[in-house]
């Protein structure tokens, strides 16, 4: 009999009934396999849930054998059901014994049944089950049945999920309070610290209420006017000045821009609308979908087509959802879960108060890191299975000094967090009575100790940790969080802000390091096989001389008469300074004609992170006032390895023999030549790192402000002599690990290295 689009309304309807019963679980899946045989005219269906170990059990079914419910398991690589778990794809098959797939279980009694048709029930991304019909006939199954199946396998989602998550009788009733057992996650630490509250995920969460059409006319007017709003939202994004951000990145932006109007995606969310599901219910079987695809893809282009697509689908979501779609973070006991994220929306999220970060995707988030370091929120990403493990109002621990997540802990594991933190305070208050004091050394060696900044924010933070100036201002997070390009009154405003509030103390402004993992919000992702490598930094300034000369421009004018510090990113021969340097004095020299002021005394400085220019001092010499080592880049480039691929990223350590060799010999070059020495890296952070920097000449050290009271403490009970003496021994006969070797002679100087 044939399968008809009536019969699919009838079903979903029907299936929305069962949805608002209350009662057992179970006996709402024996309804709804009882339903879905009768309307779509199968001799079998069947629901297998998939458990901890990726094995599939049945638990439900009408047609096969009962007493096989809860009995009859496959694993994850077995039979047509773990085809479709693994594949992620939806599989029909007019003679399923034959398939070379096909696993024989006589406990279910499906000896007759030769049509299959089974697709994958999705949740947040993974396979939780997979829903199957057969048919003792021979048949083939057409495009609207599998359709049909893959949209009441939407709705099931939630039914299973509710049977997983199930509390047990020993749980307490509410799944989410702290003591009812969810587990840990591992990730890897992007800002340290404790944090403790209730989960709030980041994606657009579509409630079981909203999954169906109550009127299919106004939901498809909704779904057309969400459309045209989101086109509208993106055609703006477009209007950007194209003389300064070159045609290149234009090109990808209308690559996104024509999937908004791909006519095929807007009419795949009008069949789920036309088979019974509401707007949001209908984008959201597409955002799944997405994501299971982008698990399986390989192909980079292919992930980067597909991350659009999603990051589309949640923007119509939002879009759909108005003021509902917004999540709004209330109290400050709140930690924020992401599959991916971007600093305008961190931001978001921080002025109502986070206490921790937590995201699967790092690589396409780090500039999202850096933002959570700079407001000292405890973050931690690159966590497996993040977004299937952890649901809205969840219990949380982040602890972002060992990289673990606790999910409703007990109160063994509170106990102890709580113990930690006091713990932590206890130290901050000895930090804090350092806060007057100079970073000076037993032996008499003054070593600056500056703050990493990028935002107004952070300069609360100058007082509250006794720094001795800005040693790094990241100029970008202004570009990065608007959808458009800063006018130049705004780039006045805020580098004027900075140096009001610095009060007197050294600001080094670096200029624009956008590229790589940092993109406009209004260029998409550039598509670059190796992105660090690629087009970035000072690269991507010099060949938009009027993006950056208007930046260089709002330096010297916000600067008037007081000094002014400017450090140019990633230059890697002596050339790109040059340039950028020349670029620089002309703005100078513009503003003296126009306005009569120049800065009262001007530095320019250059950031080593290409082991090429540590060669190429030499040939730049007087022209250079400071050099500042940037520990990230340098670190990567030094040892090729990708600081965002997790297999590699932790393998090489800046204490290293051969690493602090080549910073040793930059160091003479720059002492020979009268180049004051600094270091803006994240690695001064930890204090034995700090002490061998110091050690190795390099005496101003930029750092987050949470750093500054334990490299202070470390400093002022070192006998700086003495350590580059231990540490100029261990360098020329390392025996082991050389860290550890470090970690020893800090130790043997009264330095605490337990957290390094």
């Amino acid at each position: 009999m044939p399968y008809n689009m009536p019969a699919t309304r009838v079903l979903m309807n029907n299936l929305r009934q069962v949805m608002a019963e209350d009662g057992d679980t179970r006996s709402r899946l024996d309804h709804v396999v009882r339903l879905i045989a009768t309307t779509m005219v199968a001799d079998v269906c069947s629901i297998y849930v998939r458990e901890a170990d990726g094995a599939l059990l049945l638990i439900a079914t009408e047609g096969l054998r009962p007493e096989a419910v809860n009995k009859t398991r496959l694993t994850e690589n077995e039979g047509l059901v773990g085809f479709v778990a693994r594949t992620a794809e939806p599989i029909a098959i007019e003679d399923a014994p034959r398939h070379p797939a096909f696993s024989y279980r006589p406990e279910t009694g499906e000896d007759p049944f030769h049509a299959f048709l089974g697709v994958p029930i999705l949740r947040t991304g993974g396979v939780t089950g997979v829903l199957v019909v057969q048919n003792q006939t021979e048949r083939t199954y057409g495009e609207e049945e599998i359709d049909t199946l893959q949209t009441i396998s939407m709705v099931l989602a939630e039914i299973v999920h509710t049977l997983n998550e199930a509390p047990s009788p020993q749980s307490a009733p509410d799944r989410r309070m702290r003591g009812a057992g969810g587990g840990n996650l591992k990730g890897r630490v992007f800002c340290e610290g404790l944090g403790f509250g209730r989960a709030v995920l980041h994606d657009p969460v579509v409630p079981p209420a909203k999954f169906f059409a109550a009127d299919q006319v106004q939901e498809a007017e909704r779904l057309n006017q969400g459309l045209v709003d989101l086109r509208a939202a993106i055609d703006r994004m477009m209007l950007i000045d194209g003389a300064a951000l070159g045609e290149d990145p234009r090109d990808v932006m209308e690559t996104y821009r024509l999937l908004a109007y791909d006519t095929s995606w807007a009419e795949k969310l009008h069949e789920g609308i036309r088979a019974g599901l509401s707007a949001e219910a209908s984008v959201d079987r597409a955002r799944r979908e997405h994501r299971a695809k982008l698990q399986h893809a390989r192909d980079p282009y292919l992930r980067e087509r597909l991350h659009d697509l999603e990051d589309l689908d949640n923007r119509l979501l939002r879009v759909l959802g108005g003021e509902e779609g917004k999540l709004l973070i209330t109290g400050d006991e709140s930690v924020l879960v992401a599959r991916r994220l971007g600093p305008a929306e961190l931001l978001e999220y921080a002025k109502a108060g986070l206490k921790g970060l937590l995201m699967e995707e790092a690589a396409a988030s780090s500039h999202a890191a850096i933002v959570a370091r700079a407001l000292g929120i405890p973050a931690i990403g690159g966590i497996e299975g993040l977004t299937t493990r952890i649901e809205q109002g969840d219990y949380i621990i982040v602890d972002a000094e060992e990289g673990s997540v606790h999910i409703r802990p007990d109160d063994v594991v509170y106990d102890a967090y709580r113990s930690r933190v006091a713990l932590r305070s206890e130290r901050q208050a000895e930090y804090a009575k350092l806060k007057g004091l100079p970073a000076r050394t037993l032996d008499g060696t003054d070593v600056s100790l500056m703050l990493n900044a990028g935002l107004d924010l952070d300069l609360d933070m100058l007082e509250q940790a006794g720094a001795d100036g800005v040693g790094l201002f990241r100029t970008e997070f202004q570009f990065l969080v608007s959808e458009s390009l800063p006018r130049l009154e705004d780039q006045i405003s805020l580098y004027k802000r900075v140096l009001d509030r610095a009060a007197g103390r050294p600001v080094v402004f670096r200029t624009l390091d956008l590229g790589g993992d940092k993109v406009l919000p209004a260029l998409s992702q550039l598509r670059e096989e190796n992105p660090a490598l690629g087009w970035r930094s000072i690269r991507f300034a010099l060949d938009h001389k009027g993006l950056f000369r208007r930046q260089l421009r709002a330096l010297v004018r916000a600067s008037g008469e007081r000094p002014l510090t400017v450090m140019f990113p990633m230059v890697t021969i002596p050339e790109e300074y040059r340039a950028a340097k020349a670029l620089l004095m002309e703005e100078i020299a513009w503003s003296a004609k126009k306005t009569g002021k120049q800065p009262s005394r001007l530095e320019v400085g250059v950031m080593l992170e290409t082991p090429a220019l540590g060669f190429a001092m030499q040939d730049l010499g007087p022209e250079v006032d400071f050099l500042s080592v940037g520990t990230n880049d340098l670190l990567q480039f030094f040892f090729a390895a990708d600081r965002m691929t997790p297999s590699v990223s932790e393998r090489y350590d800046l204490v290293d023999p051969a690493a602090l060799r080549y910073l040793k010999m930059v160091a003479e070059i720059c002492k020979a030549h009268k180049i004051r020495l600094s270091v803006c890296g994240e690695a001064t952070a930890s204090p034995p790192v700090a002490l061998c920097f110091a050690a190795l000449g390099y005496t101003s050290l930029s750092m987050a402000a949470s750093a500054i009271g334990p490299v202070k403490q470390a400093l002022r009970k070192v006998d700086l002599n003495a350590f580059r003496k231990g540490l100029f021994e261990r360098m020329d006969k390392p025996n082991g690990s050389f860290r550890n070797q470090v970690l020893a002679l800090a130790a043997e100087h009264g330095i605490d290295t337990a957290d390094s």
